[in-house]
C-alpha cells in the first residue's frame, strides 16, 4: 500500500503524485531499510511517476511508521500488516493498494489500477525454503504440512486479518514458488541495478 501522513492536501493518488511533482526533492519516503521492499518499491514509484523523493532508511517498518504518523516523513510503501492498523485508527491516509484487487479490510482504498497508476504492483510475499540438496521426500512432507496449515480456517482468517492473501492450492507447490521467485527476480533486479540500490 501507499500510505502518507494524513495532513497532505491530496485527496487521491493522482493529486498525491501531482503534489510530489510540485515539490521535487523536498518530500521524504521512509522504509524498513536500504534494500527493503519498501525502498525498492519507492525507487520504482519514482521512476514510474517521474517524482523525486528523498529516501529515509529506518531500522524496520515500525519506527518509519511512527515518524509517518508524527508527520516527520511524507510517505511509506509497505505491507498491509504495517499500514492497516494505522489507517483504521485514522493516523495515516492510504492512496492505493499495490495489487490487482482491493483489500477486504480496506474496501474504500482503490487499487493502483483504479487510482490511475495501472500495472504498478508491489508485494511482500512469503515462502519456505530448504537447503540445496534436501531430499525430495522431505520437501514433499514439509510442503504437505504447510498446505494443511494453510487450509485451516483459523489460519486463513488470521492471515486475512493481517492483510495477507493465501494463494490458490495449485500455487502452493515448490515448483510454483520457484516460478514466482524467478518472475520476481526478473522484475526487480533491473530496477535495483538501475538505481544502484544496495541493502544493509
Amino acid at each position: 500500500m501507499i500510505a502518507a501522513r494524513k495532513d497532505i492536501p491530496a485527496k487521491n493518488l493522482r493529486e498525491f503524485i501531482a503534489w510530489l511533482k510540485a515539490n521535487p526533492g523536498k518530500t521524504t519516503q521512509g522504509s524498513a531499510g536500504a534494500g527493503s521492499m519498501g525502498h525498492i518499491g519507492g525507487v520504482h514509484f519514482q521512476t514510474t511517476t517521474g517524482t523525486q523523493i528523498l529516501h529515509v532508511a529506518y531500522r524496520g517498518s515500525a519506527p518509519a511508521m511512527q515518524d509517518l504518523m508524527a508527520g516527520h516523513i511524507d510517505l511509506m510503501i509497505d505491507g498491509p500488516v504495517i499500514i492497516l492498523p494505522q489507517l483504521q485508527s485514522g493516523s495515516v491516509r492510504a492512496y492505493a493498494v499495490l495489487a490487482k484487487s482491493r483489500l477486504l479490510q480496506a474496501p474504500d482504498v482503490p487499487t493502483a489500477d483504479e487510482a490511475g497508476l495501472p500495472g504498478f504492483y508491489v508485494s511482500n510475499w512469503l515462502g519456505f525454503w530448504v537447503p540445496k540438496g534436501t531430499a525430495k521426500d522431505v520437501i514433499d512432507k514439509l510442503n504437505a504440512a504447510v498446505m494443511r496449515s494453510l487450509a485451516e480456517s483459523t489460519v486463513r482468517q488470521k492471515l486475512a486479518d493481517l492483510g495477507y492473501e493465501v494463494p490458490p492450492i495449485e500455487q502452493q507447490t515448490p515448483d510454483a514458488l520457484g516460478m514466482l521467485q524467478k518472475a520476481e527476480i526478473d522484475k526487480w533486479l533491473p530496477i535495483i541495478k538501475s538505481a544502484h540500490v544496495k541493502g544493509d
